[in-house]
């Protein structure tokens, strides 16, 4: 799936100058949310001591951590449509940590492989009990075990960093959202030919409709050594594409370009209780307007060949570490 960051961030972004009336009722029923604060309460990193601003803008200016995934969910035609995952279920297809500076006007995107092996905390789960610790299982179990609040124990678990937000992006409104912007631009530097994914590209630069953007964030088999680890380079460079397109397309020319963005973006949209409300995700894009492609960074997480299997990976130390204490 996304390539999360790209539709999160960029998404938001156009939702400041939505109208009100029934649109703006509408775009707000559209957006789903989870109580993470309330379900893991206390047990956290502790939140950053904020520096007092000089700024009169009524906009916060803080640094920021976004929780960012994309489901693999086969919930509802449109995702099944699109090779969503095991219907019974959802996995976490791609996690993002997104780390926006102070001031608002530099991110840092940083991926962690799904197929990291990690020691996966004791979570609430969905029917009112608590999981096990887990060592040594699938980045991406969290998720399917304990939704995005366990997505969300297992990373800062991880990390030692506290997600300020969470948001969240299925199959669909990833590809609506790349459609309504009339596709983005990527260029591939060797040919693709994936047959699980569906894409067959030749080397070069290509214009994406949004089908065919979902299949290059999910091309794995298809280029390097099938691993997880090729894919996230595809899909850091969606990220970009993406954010350049929203910036480059005349949004606010067009009122019903944008409702189709806006629309796209929060009816696939899942998000914590602090950004539950079209106001919340208008606040947030409002206070990124200075964020451009150009000063967002990606990375991925130093990992190295987990010793007891080497189709996985752990986190490489001390790399990892001084990696995430860069963004607390």
């Amino acid at each position: 799936m996304l390539k999360a960051a790209g539709v999160a961030l960029a998404g938001v972004l156009v939702l400041s100058a939505v109208g009100a009336g029934w649109v703006y009722w509408h775009l707000n029923h559209n957006i789903k949310s989870v109580d993470i604060n309330g379900a893991l309460g206390d047990d956290r990193p502790p939140k950053p001591v904020a520096t007092p601003s000089a700024s009169a803008s009524p906009l916060p200016s803080g640094s920021l951590n976004i929780l960012v995934l994309g489901s693999d969910s086969r919930s509802g035609k449109a995702n099944a449509a699109l090779g969503g995952g095991d219907s019974t279920g959802a996995r976490s297809d791609t996690a993002m940590v997104v780390h926006i500076d102070e001031g608002r006007a530099e991110a840092t995107v940083v991926s962690i492989p799904r197929d990291t092996l990690v020691t996966r905390p004791s979570c609430p789960t969905p029917s009112g009990g608590t999981s096990s610790v887990a060592y040594g299982t699938m980045f991406n179990s969290a998720y399917s075990l304990g939704g995005p609040v366990c997505a969300v124990k297992t990373v800062e678990s991880l990390t030692g960093v506290r997600m300020d937000h969470y948001l969240e992006i299925d199959f669909s409104g990833f590809a609506k959202l790349v459609n309504a912007v009339g596709g983005v631009t990527v260029t591939t530097d060797e040919d693709i030919d994936d047959d699980q994914s569906h894409l067959h590209l030749k080397a070069g630069t290509h214009l994406l409709d949004g089908t065919h953007a979902l299949a290059l964030a999910r091309t794995r088999h298809g280029i390097g050594d099938g691993s997880d680890l090729g894919r996230i380079g595809l899909q850091q460079k969606l990220v970009k594409a993406l954010l350049e397109q929203i910036s480059s397309t005349s949004l606010l020319t067009s009122p019903a370009k944008l409702y189709q963005v806006a629309d796209a973006v929060t009816g696939s949209l899942t998000t914590d209780t602090g950004l539950d409300s079209l106001g919340e995700l208008t606040k947030l894009g409002q206070s990124l307007r200075s964020l451009s492609a150009d000063h967002v960074r990606t990375v991925m997480m130093p990992v190295v060949t987990a010793p007891s299997d080497a189709n996985r990976v752990v986190a490489r130390e001390p790399a990892a570490g001084e990696l995430w204490a860069l963004l607390k």
